[in-house]
């Protein structure tokens, strides 16, 4: 019979991350019972994670058996394990709770990373959260074999590490493809492949930053992330006000310093305000009075239903906007494809960030949405889902205005959701957490305004990932909700 080894004395480590030197004159079980203790303190063994069979940890960690099923037996008595017949050992969802830390209040508190208390229901099931496509309308047939293809038809030498700037097949496609349908004026040398909208405004900042840029002009209310990546990445983010026609262009003579401007033209968030024609303009010509740069977010455009699209902002300014576009809206955020036009003057600076931020985006996802492009399946896929988020669109708006006629809608020409202004009187964060109890996932828009607290009372009703029954029962559950139902 063959000797059986020990894996903790063969080179192999144990499954799980244990310390058990000898310290401060500890047993082993106690040493085996502070490890486990302290990796779900400090959250490394989060609720629910399972844990060896005691067996299978003895052998693991060379050890008697009789020694973890005793360190097992005292932290379940402690609270943080449970053993359950059929299920094992595992980490106590309360025990994790608890030993959780607080988040830290942020100055733009953002609806993503509130802390809620769990639903009773077992988690929200009706998702209402802005810009977000129907994962279940993702085109995976196709996806699956434009991937395959790009795999299989990549040399092997060009199996490593991408091009920071991004796969010359995808700059190309995208060239064409955004001159075509965005009116971009930019070649595939002019284009960087990014992961999506947030690291693209990060790059074009710091390169702005290291440049000598302090000050950057913002919309607001703009989306709250962006404000505090802007910030993050070492610039002063300026509130410029957005009304009915876009970004007030002349409130930006009330600033000295401003470098550059972000702003959403074709459908600012969450208001959905599009820029006019005048004031597209005035923005290029302070831009060129003052020197600066426009970063210009294109997130949805492609989903208008009401009106002739709006064609980017960059086609009238090549030299001085900076167009950032990506698939997490049109497509899927699971993607992680964004890409910049870059003016010429700036490119090699926000390319040399993004080689030092992580050497190139993934490079099958690029040559599979290559593919995807060229091959027409991108034009079919939207004009395939078009029309289904119109409907959903239509849904939510007479939704809106059968159970909640003292609330007003706006932002429904194009995209993803809808911004929909409280009843006087409605308190607005009060609304959503009452909603999440009843299983709904609401966004409150104050925190997109760079002044939470002077924000009109509004929520964000996100249509895109509900079909028009789904909607409907939302926006009944608000309306019970804003009458104290």
């Amino acid at each position: 019979m063959a000797k059986r080894t020990n894996r903790a004395h063969d080179g192999f480590p144990s499954d799980l991350l244990i310390d058990l030197r000898r310290e401060n004159g500890r047993g082993l079980r106690e040493r085996l019972e502070h490890g486990l203790r302290g990796a779900i303190q400090r959250g490394r063994l989060i609720a629910g994670a399972p844990l060896p069979p005691t067996r299978v940890l003895a052998a693991e960690l060379g050890i008697s058996r009789s020694v973890v099923v005793e360190a097992y037996g005292n932290l379940t008595a402690d609270g943080y394990l449970e053993a359950t017949q059929g299920s094992g050992t595992r980490v106590r969802t309360l025990a994790d709770a608890a030993a959780r830390p607080s988040a830290r209040a942020d100055d733009a508190a953002s609806f993503f990373r509130r802390e809620r208390a769990p639903s009773p229901l077992g988690g929200p099931q009706l998702r209402l959260i802005g810009g977000l496509p129907d994962p279940a309308l993702f085109p995976r047939k196709q996806w699956l074999r434009h991937y395959r293809a790009g795999l299989n038809e990549l040399p092997d030498p060009e199996l490593t590490y991408p091009p920071t700037h991004g796969a010359e097949p995808l700059r190309e496609q995208l060239a064409a493809y955004l001159g075509r349908v965005r009116g971009v004026s930019t070649t595939h040398d002019q284009l960087l492949v990014c992961t999506g909208f947030t690291q693209g405004v990060t790059l074009v900042c710091r390169a702005l930053r290291r440049a000598g840029a302090r000050r950057i002009a913002v919309e607001d209310p703009c989306f709250g992330l962006h404000r505090r990546a802007v910030a993050l990445a070492g610039l002063e983010p300026v509130p410029v006000p957005v009304d009915a026609h876009g970004l007030d262009v002349a409130a930006l003579s009330d600033h000295d310093g401003i470098a550059a401007a972000l702003v959403a033209p074709a459908h600012s968030y969450p208001t959905g305000a599009t820029l006019s024609t005048e004031r597209r303009g005035e923005l290029i010509g302070w831009a060129r009075e003052h020197d600066a740069v426009l970063i210009e977010d294109d997130y949805d455009a492609e989903f208008r239903y009401d009106r002739t699209p709006v064609a980017a902002l960059q086609g009238l300014a090549p030299e001085r906007v900076a167009y950032i576009g990506g698939a997490s809206k049109i497509v899927s955020p699971a993607l992680r494809l964004g890409w910049i036009a870059i003016p010429p003057r700036f490119a090699r600076a926000v390319e040399r960030e993004k080689r030092y931020d992580d050497l190139g985006s993934p490079l099958l996802e690029q040559l599979a949405f290559a593919r995807f492009i060229g091959s027409g399946d991108l034009s079919r896929y939207l004009r395939r889902v078009r029309p289904v988020y119109r409907e959903r669109r239509d849904a939510a708006i007479a939704a809106v205005s059968e159970l909640l006629p003292d609330a007003r809608w706006q932002g429904a020409a194009a995209g993803l959701h809808l911004h929909v202004l409280l009843p006087d009187g409605a308190d607005e964060r009060a609304l959503v957490r009452a909603a999440f109890d009843r299983g709904l996932l609401l966004e409150d828009a104050a925190w997109h305004w760079a002044e939470p607290e002077a924000a009109p009372s509004s929520i964000i009703l996100g249509y895109g990932t509900l079909p028009p029954p789904a909607i409907r029962r939302a926006v009944a559950a608000i309306a019970e909700l804003l009458d104290g139902r």
